[in-house]
């Protein structure tokens, strides 16, 4: 029986996915987020360190960007973004991410727990994360010594590793397979549309790929893929991307992936110092070569590089009407 609302996924953490939850919550969609459990810095990190806890950040933004579009809702996206000042020990903690451990630690369950602080916030979908214990992500980098440029180096953990002066290569996990979330596995092979990006291309984007149990689904669900790509590189972590980088970046990580529609903003296509219709089409003719479509957008936000919640989910709706009128 064919479903009233289409089911949709997406990937990733911290801002970019954040600016993906906020433009597709306001599409009539059944709404799943993926969240990776990779972070090590700030609040996320000393609650690694002191309680080997799941790093609560990311799935706290995920959250409260999913919370109930009222006064209940406003209030309690606030809180749970609020973050204590001070010097003392609480101070930079934000209080979702004390009120989520707890919940865990309570529960000893993090999908009941993200769940319950979902129904509290009224939440307008489901956070999940990709995995049930924190990971570890480790890259090569390229660079990172003036007297050997040309030497590669390992650089460990997520803010290393999205701050490197180097070039990124490439990057694993640690432990190498980690367990997938089965509740985000049951999500992926259920959905109608996959999003992957915007975001942290290596540490946020790529570590979904990573985890054999979810990749495989990812790979095999029936669901349209849609890639949406970053309006600029990111200092450090991509600094020098070109808009086909990110899809080569994909491609080396997860050679089995398919993807279906590709969206960028016009800014994205842009080259230094050659005419947009030129880059354009090289752009167009690497996503046909992977049998991908190429749907150009203006999703940026003014003259930054974050995406405008609005522009992004009409490109989505697009893509989503696209996706139903094939389907018949």
């Amino acid at each position: 029986m064919k479903r009233s609302r289409p089911t949709v996924v997406a990937f990733g953490g911290g801002h970019g996915l954040a600016a993906s939850l906020a433009a597709l919550r306001q599409l009539p969609v059944d709404l799943t987020a993926v969240v990776t459990v990779a972070d090590d810095g700030g609040s996320s990190g000393r609650m690694r360190q002191e309680l080997a806890a799941l790093p609560p950040g990311d799935l706290r933004m995920a959250l409260a960007t999913l919370a109930g579009d009222d006064a209940w809702g406003h209030m309690w996206a606030r809180l749970v973004q609020h973050r204590f000042g001070g010097s003392g020990p609480l101070a930079g903690h934000a209080v979702g991410n004390l009120m989520l451990t707890g919940l865990i630690d309570l529960l000893a369950d993090p999908v009941e727990a993200l769940d319950l602080l979902g129904k509290l916030l009224g939440a307008t979908g489901r956070v999940l994360p990709m995995c049930c214990e924190p990971l570890d992500i480790v890259a090569e980098v390229l660079g990172l010594d003036p007297a050997d440029p040309g030497r590669v180096q390992e650089v460990r953990g997520q803010v290393q590793v999205a701050t490197t002066t180097g070039r990124v290569c490439g990057v694993r996990l640690v432990p190498a397979e980690p367990v997938a979330c089965p509740a985000a596995v049951e999500a992926v092979l259920d959905a109608d549309l996959l999003v992957l990006g915007p975001g942290s291309w290596f540490t946020s984007v790529l570590p979904h790929l990573l985890v054999p149990d979810l990749a495989k689904a990812i790979t095999t669900s029936p669901a349209r893929t849609v890639v949406t790509l970053n309006i600029a590189p990111q200092l450090g972590e991509t600094t020098g991307f070109s808009a086909e980088s990110y899809l080569e970046v994909l491609a080396l990580h997860a050679p089995e992936l398919e993807v279906d529609v590709v969206l960028a903003d016009p800014s994205t296509v842009t080259g230094d110092g050659e005419r947009a219709g030129d880059a354009e089409r090289r752009l167009a003719a690497v996503i046909h070569d992977a049998g991908a479509e190429l749907l150009i957008w203006p999703v940026a936000d003014g003259d930054s590089a974050r995406h405008h919640p609005a522009r992004l989910a009409e490109a989505y709706r697009a893509i989503l009407f696209a996706s139903a009128k094939g389907d018949g």
